[in-house]
């Protein structure tokens, strides 16, 4: 394989069998909360890192689905991490009205884009690399299996393996039908005020009652306003609840915030506003609990320097390719706030992630895992 020609002969060679594995794994549903589901797609990649000549090692756990990491290449150097996950949002029993299929150039189903299309890429590019004895440092193939719900039985995992790679490449879809690699991410924090009032009949004793929804309001209102747009900081109020009948004057109320922030200095920021929040009504009482998920992943020159690297390799294989920030988060966050170089969004194109139009590009295969290859071996091609 001497040619960027070359190479994406070679990917083009493998993508009916690409395509099987796709569909295969699509149709082995894998929500996050069924660890037993989850455990199946282990198996099953686990059978496919062996058949493509390397060696896993499937990490038990008891409240989540199982870890598995894969190893590819020589036994001497600095790794590369290839990250992915497992795991969709979809409940069992999607495929009944969101079966797998093939229609309009694209392949439909849960979880084919997000990310079970880029896992089977980064299997079919190091089978091309190792068949083409290109693969010239060790290659860590890390598969999580709760990052849908914020990795938190993965998190230690994947921190303890990336400390010791030179560089971590995340499997997600890219960005947008453009396809672009992403190389910044916002962080991502949940949080939970809780409001304790004092409940009362609301037409005989309305003035003994003090509501926990009308103090809620109060700070739902509050805690929007900590949003700066122009810092890259977002607070949504997406959950709420509380009271218990229209004729009795609330004693609990509750909601769940989503944070975002584009910098990691802003993190503490943010806690010490939400933990400074006082109730206006002094009879009611507030609890906030939660924080900061995931740090962001900040557009670090070690980042710059692989977009870099795979702007000029995507050139060499007939187009051009975007980078993006995103509002989401992903495994690739942790990596990044470690300061190892990450990248992002190195799976498949495609568009509709957790929604019914889930579905990827059928054209953007072959190019993307050609590119994905040529940044896993590190290729000098013409």
């Amino acid at each position: 394989m001497q040619t960027y020609r070359e190479l994406t002969r070679s990917v083009a060679q493998r993508r009916p069998e690409m395509l099987e594995m796709i569909a295969e794994l699509v149709q082995v549903e894998s929500p996050t909360e069924d660890r037993m589901a989850v455990n199946r797609c282990v198996s099953l990649l686990e059978k496919w890192i062996q058949t493509a000549g390397g060696k896993s090692r499937r990490n038990a756990q008891s409240k989540a689905g199982d870890l598995l990491i894969g190893r590819f290449g020589p036994a001497r150097g600095a790794p590369l991490m290839l990250l992915g996950h497992l795991d969709t949002v979809w409940p069992l029993g999607t495929l009944k009205k969101m079966p797998f299929r093939l229609r309009g150039g694209r392949a439909w189903g849960p979880g084919v884009l997000d990310m079970k299309a880029g896992v089977v890429m980064a299997l079919i590019a190091l089978r091309v690399l190792a068949e083409a004895n290109r693969l010239a440092q060790p290659v860590l193939y890390l598969l999580n299996s709760d990052e849908e719900t914020g990795s938190e039985y993965s998190r230690a995992v994947t921190e303890s393996l990336a400390r010791k790679c030179a560089a971590v490449f995340v499997l997600e879809p890219a960005q947008g039908l453009a396809g672009a690699y992403k190389t910044a991410r916002k962080g991502v924090g949940n949080y939970r005020l809780q409001v304790q009032g004092v409940a009362a009949h609301s037409g005989v004793d309305f003035t003994q009652g003090h509501s926990a929804v009308l103090e809620l309001g109060r700070q739902v209102e509050r805690a929007s306003a900590f949003t700066d747009l122009a810092r890259g900081i977002t607070v949504n109020a997406g959950v709420i609840g509380g009271g218990t009948r229209s004729n009795v004057v609330a004693a609990e109320a509750w909601a769940e915030f989503d944070v975002r922030i584009a910098k990691a200095a802003d993190g503490p920021r943010i806690d010490r506003r939400f933990q400074s929040l006082r109730a206006v009504d002094r009879q009611c009482r507030l609890e906030v609990t939660g924080g900061l998920n995931r740090p962001p992943m900040e557009r670090t020159s070690g980042t710059v320097t692989l977009f870099r690297r795979a702007a000029t390799m995507a050139a060499g294989l007939g187009f051009q390719l975007q980078e993006a920030a995103t509002g989401g988060g992903s495994d690739g966050n942790f990596t990044s706030a470690l300061g190892i170089p990450t990248l992002d969004g190195m799976g498949a194109v495609g568009e509709g992630a957790h929604a019914d139009r889930e579905s990827i590009l059928l054209d953007a295969l072959v190019p993307r895992t050609a590119l994905l290859a040529a940044m896993i071996g590190g290729l000098s091609l013409e």
